[in-house]
């Protein structure tokens, strides 16, 4: 295990904390943002916007911004006039515990197609539901608002379960056009192991939902075709290097949130191993007990709660390019990573006060943070830039 970086702290002002939380025009830059032993932190907070309890965001090529938000509404965020309007056309979400709208991505050539993708919590028959992904075209109008036209489910969580935990659905795209998901357990353990399942799994689709030819399981046939790894519990984050790796973060059990790279045919080996343990107290065995399981490049305990992840690109930031950023909930955290070859360590921790949902890098190489907004309150959107 890499330790953890402790210690640092952005200290908001009460009055722009009140500001930012009514959700109105574009705050200030936050005064004052040191760590806790009164050392400059690399950055400048700026609020800019509140949305009810958001999940994920993207942005589109003309700098807007589209945010979901978990109780089934797709935001359109115009950062030049600090306004929001609503998307329509947008699928019914099965909201509720962890489930509700989940993530937005763009479609590689969305500048010519206008195509994009939702993935959401879907309601089954009786008390049952999973995680869903559908394509759609954004239609945007004169009035600087849109609607969802042609959507279709193109992949859905099998089968559909009990319970409102798990979903993981976070998607990326690689640079073939390839189509990737996280499918996490629903809490439910064993499925991670069961090819007849797709839960606990990343799946690899084409853009159109049809499964790839040459996935390691395409021989399988059934929603074994669509995986590409296996033996995860709750995927939260999912991004490409510059090298076209393909990183994960999940969510442990009691202990042992994990950084992975994701490998073609490779098991993770939830629920049999885990560097954490059950809720209820019972060990589960470590990874170096079976080696034959795929192993974590980080784990953390105590956990960091991880959601988000971005590999930065940009220039506002130059000594980060190619650093990972990962967002914390119940550490309320944002988290740097490094990298070497294919191994990856810790390299800083900013406390932020608040639990960190969502991380993206913004067309000018600022980075981009959404609180969570938990239990359906109000989450702000951070801008982060070079401090002065």
């Amino acid at each position: 295990m890499h330790p953890s970086v402790h210690g640092l702290r952005v200290l908001l002002l009460p009055a722009l904390l009140a500001m930012a939380a009514c959700g109105g025009a574009k705050a200030p830059a936050v005064a004052g943002v040191e760590a806790a032993d009164g050392t400059a932190l690399p950055f400048t907070v700026t609020p800019v916007h509140a949305f009810k309890e958001p999940w994920a965001m993207a942005f589109l090529p003309d700098g807007r911004l589209l945010v979901t938000e978990k109780a089934g509404h797709l935001q359109l965020f115009d950062l030049k006039t600090g306004t929001a309007t609503e998307i329509h056309g947008v699928p019914q979400v099965d909201y509720g515990g962890q489930g509700g709208f989940g993530d937005v991505v763009l479609h590689p050539d969305f500048a010519n197609n206008r195509v994009l993708y939702l993935s959401y919590a879907e309601a089954g028959q009786g008390d049952t539901r999973g995680a869903a992904v559908a394509r759609a075209t954004l239609a945007l109008d004169a009035a600087g608002g849109g609607t969802l036209q042609d959507l279709k489910v193109i992949w859905r969580q099998v089968p559909k379960v009990e319970g409102r935990g798990h979903y993981g659905h976070r998607m990326a795209f690689d640079r073939t056009g390839k189509l990737w998901i996280s499918s996490s357990e629903r809490q439910k353990f064993d499925p991670a192991q069961d090819m007849a399942s797709n839960l606990g799994k990343i799946v690899r689709l084409n853009d159109d939902g049809s499964v790839p030819a040459d996935n390691p399981f395409a021989s399988q046939g059934g929603v074994a075709a669509q995986v590409w790894s296996l033996g995860h519990r709750n995927v939260l984050g999912l991004a490409f290097d510059a090298q076209g790796r393909l990183w994960a973060q999940e969510m442990g059990p009691k202990g042992g949130d994990e950084l992975n790279l994701v490998e073609r045919g490779a098991n993770y080996g939830y629920p049999i191993v885990s560097n954490g343990d059950h809720y209820d107290g019972r060990d589960i065995p470590d990874h170096p007990t079976r080696p034959e399981f795929a192993a974590p490049k980080i784990t953390w305990n105590p956990v960091i709660s991880p959601a988000g992840l971005l590999i930065y690109s940009g220039s506002q930031f130059p000594d980060w390019k190619g650093n990972a950023f990962i967002g914390g909930l119940s550490s309320h955290s944002l988290v740097r990573i490094t990298f070497d070859g294919g191994n990856a360590h810790e390299a800083a921790r900013y406390d932020m006060g608040q639990r960190i949902r969502e991380v993206e890098q913004g067309p000018d190489g600022a980075l981009w943070l959404l609180e969570d907004g938990e239990d359906g309150s109000d989450g702000r959107l951070l801008k982060l830039t070079p401090a002065a």
